[in-house]
């Protein structure tokens, strides 16, 4: 998870369900459906709020996406960013620019799985926080988490042991999708060494959010993660190989959708 997404992608969730339900879910009515770990895509999740709310009839996928795609780019998602006026303006970097190099001082190879938008990761990581072409598997270039289909392609071509072998990888994100990745994963390829790291989303991380936080990492931790970490930014280096074992290691970090 590299940026808070509450005002973004959660907010344009509450907005699109708004436009066609005239309600906004609550930020912890979010949470709980996201914490089933079903509803990775966020037009789905918007989708499924509404028919939780018994609105009827459900407006179709494409026009959800559209009213989605309007308040959360404001502008052509696959046009200039600076012409972007929309609700990816309000999201704060968790991690910056020297993370990525400590990553890589340290000899440990990272990329990114997401379930964004492909113009919406590549903004983040190449303008805002300057990476280079970054190993990167977005929306439409593999099944949807939990499917783990993406987070092993990226991770299986990001490097190898001397000897040929798979390095051990560690997934790190803030959902139960993302943990249940892992999690399918070790039941595709059980002869790799994979780790699931999770945080809880930055909203609750508040002292009035404590025991919502707690909730939320506890369902973490149900769903299989293995490490929760205060932050993204609190992940060292040397803790990270300590957890795998020594060595250089893959760790792809998804950003969240």
């Amino acid at each position: 998870m590299i940026r808070d997404v509450s005002g973004s992608y959660r907010r344009a969730i509450a907005e699109t369900v708004h436009h066609f339900g005239g309600w906004r879910p609550e930020p912890e009515q979010i949470d709980a459906l996201k914490a089933e770990g079903h509803w990775n895509n966020d037009w789905q999740a918007s989708l499924e709020l509404l028919r939780r709310q018994g609105l009827q009839p459900l407006p179709p996928l494409n026009v959800v996406v559209e009213v989605f795609s309007r308040l959360y780019f404001g502008g052509d998602p696959d046009g200039d960013p600076s012409g972007w006026r929309g609700f990816i303006r309000s999201e704060p970097l968790l991690v910056q620019h020297g993370f990525f190099q400590a990553l890589e001082q340290a000899g440990i190879a990272w990329g990114f799985v997401s379930g964004a938008e492909p113009p919406s990761c590549r903004y983040v990581l190449q303008q805002r926080l300057g990476l280079v072409d970054p190993p990167l598997i977005a929306m439409g270039e593999a099944p949807e988490k939990p499917d783990p289909t993406g987070f092993l392609r990226l991770a299986l071509t990001l490097g190898t042991t001397s000897s040929g072998g798979a390095l051990p990888v560690a997934y790190l994100g803030d959902t139960v999708a993302d943990v249940h990745t892992v999690v399918a994963a070790r039941r595709e390829r059980p002869d790799l060494h994979l780790l699931s790291l999770a945080v809880a989303p930055p909203h609750l991380h508040t002292p009035e959010q404590t025991s919502a936080r707690e909730g939320y990492e506890q369902g973490l931790r149900s769903a299989g993660a293995d490490q929760i970490l205060p932050s993204t930014a609190s992940l060292e280096p040397e803790q990270l190989l300590g957890w795998l074992g020594t060595g250089p290691l893959s760790a792809p970090s998804p950003p969240a959708p």
